[in-house]
């Protein structure tokens, strides 16, 4: 399935808020709130690199996350459309996750931040050290 290409979206000029639609405004403040944390962006990750995944699979690939967070990420993501839950009738079950359409445009818009914190890794790291050392005297 094709996609039609769209615009990079660009927020609104301060004197534009007015124009917002609410109900849009309201959707991105949700959706911030719920994907911008480490363990979606990093399940995306996992996803995008891995194809369909079973839980346990998923787990291995996440030091650091507990099972309940992991479940928790992939309810939120399966309610947002961001990842498709398959369930197998065999015993015990069998349960395959993978990334919609959706959840993978997601992780494409992200990339900036990656491609952004690479370019600039020197320039924080730098910023950080002059904090900190103004901070120390």
């Amino acid at each position: 399935m094709t996609t039609q290409a769209k615009s990079p979206s660009v927020p609104p000029s301060p004197d534009r808020y007015d124009q917002i639609d609410p109900r849009v405004e309201a959707l991105v403040n949700d959706l911030i709130g719920q994907v911008a944390d480490k363990w979606t962006m990093l399940l995306i990750e996992v996803l995008h690199d891995h194809g369909e995944q079973r839980f346990t699979r998923i787990f291995e690939k996440m030091p650091g996350i507990s099972q309940k967070m992991l479940t928790q990420t992939l309810r939120q993501m399966e309610r947002n459309g961001l990842v498709h839950r398959t369930v197998h009738p065999v015993v015990p079950p069998h349960v395959d996750y993978r990334l919609t359409e959706l959840g993978a445009s997601l992780g494409e818009a992200f990339c900036g931040v990656w491609t952004w914190a690479e370019d600039h890794l020197q320039d924080i790291d730098a910023a950080r050290l002059r904090f900190d050392e103004a901070r120390a005297r």
